[in-house]
């Protein structure tokens, strides 16, 4: 499962898992699409794109999960 941070002065991210076994951290509100072939690649509004080894479910629930949390975050 995918998960995110939430702490006063930083950034809300989502944190996966990379080929490489690292775990990093994205902007989900610079998330264009998620696929599946059959690796999960997340592609970025400016075109990066990553593979990260969570699946596409997984990923969708903690960008879901994340805005939930944003909107819902008392600063």
């Amino acid at each position: 499962m995918v998960d995110f941070e939430i702490r006063k002065g930083e950034d809300f991210m989502i944190r996966v898992t990379g080929m490489d076994k690292k775990r990093f951290m994205l902007n989900a509100d610079h998330i264009e699409k998620i696929e599946e072939m059959p690796e999960t690649i997340i592609t970025l509004t400016n075109g990066k794109k990553y593979i990260v080894l969570e699946s596409i479910e997984d990923v969708r629930n903690s960008v879901l999960e994340y805005k939930h949390k944003i909107f819902t975050y008392d600063i």
